[in-house]
């Protein structure tokens, strides 16, 4: 009898635990998680007669994934350029000397219905006292050639939703994936998107800076992301859901599945990359044991999200 009565009151502490855990996240987080619909100016410069807009998502450049509109306007005119090849290039530089890129669209494509060129950075680090990022942007206009340069501020990504990871993968390749959407997810299943890109290895010397050759990368084709979302905290004893989809490539180039979230609160997304022939490229089988009051284990490859 008197085992019993231990036996329950230790069920009482762990599901008192786990309620408390809960309603104190949902509290904490609630509706706060920033998601952003409408496209602002983030920076503008000039050259000679042509002003150049580049808008982000609340006109500001995070850390992650960025869709990007670039306007270029004839000022004199006041007339919009739509036949120049615009070209795009982030660089970004430390105080060693050193000089990276990220994934990003070189060449920008024109949007005729929406009168800007579109394309997209996937910012690898947050701007800093010991990193700094500037864009170079060229265009050519009234048969003159235009290359430019402008310091951006990159600022952290509040929300976690839009998360990315950087990493080698098994075959020595340098892999970003970036995730896109929901920005803002719900308890039910959700459509998720992310983009997978590996940089390019220079197979020539560098010529001027900034040479493109040197900091290109590529969207990755073909690949699948194996998904297993679970609760990591030791009240969630690292749950998972039903109902999820692994991430294939669509035709817009980015990889799309299902997560299906349960519940508000801080979820893993345990990722098993694997390539075009299904040989794995990053990450490891979680787990499928219940693990109240023990953190969860996570794949090698996994990104963090918070709603």
């Amino acid at each position: 009898m008197k085992s019993f009565k231990f036996l329950v009151i230790a069920l009482f502490c762990v599901i008192t635990s786990c309620t408390i855990d809960k309603t104190d996240y949902q509290a904490e987080t609630g509706s706060e998680v920033p998601d952003y619909y409408e496209f602002k100016e983030a920076v503008s410069f000039t050259s000679g007669t042509y002003k150049i807009s580049i808008e982000a998502l609340n006109g500001t450049f995070f850390k992650g994934y960025n869709e990007l509109h670039l306007k270029i306007t004839n000022t004199q005119t006041n007339q919009d350029v739509s036949s120049s090849e615009v070209t795009f290039l982030p660089i970004l530089s430390s105080t060693d000397g050193n000089k990276t890129s990220c994934p990003h669209d070189y060449n920008l494509q024109y949007d005729a219905a929406n009168k800007y060129f579109v394309g997209y950075a996937v910012f690898t680090s947050e701007s800093a006292a010991a990193n700094s990022w500037k864009l170079y942007v060229g265009f050519t206009a009234d048969n003159q050639k235009y290359d430019i340069s402008k310091d951006i501020l990159v600022e952290k990504q509040s929300n976690k939703n839009l998360n990315m990871t950087a990493f080698t993968g098994k075959d020595d390749q340098q892999y970003v994936i970036a995730l896109v959407s929901p920005q803002k997810p719900t308890v039910s299943e959700n459509k998720l998107t992310a983009g997978i890109y590996k940089y390019n290895t220079p197979t020539a010397p560098a010529g001027t800076f900034p040479d493109p050759s040197q900091y290109s990368y590529s969207e990755v084709s073909g690949y699948t992301l194996k998904l297993d979302p679970r609760m990591p905290e030791p009240s969630m004893g690292n749950h998972s859901s039903p109902n999820n989809q692994d991430l294939t490539q669509q035709n817009d180039g980015l990889y799309h599945g299902v997560v299906n979230y349960t519940m508000t609160g801080n979820w893993t997304l345990n990722l098993i990359m694997m390539n075009q022939n299904g040989l794995i490229i990053k990450g490891t089988v979680v787990p499928t044991d219940f693990t109240p009051g023990v953190e969860g284990v996570k794949s090698e490859l996994y990104i963090d999200t918070l709603f």
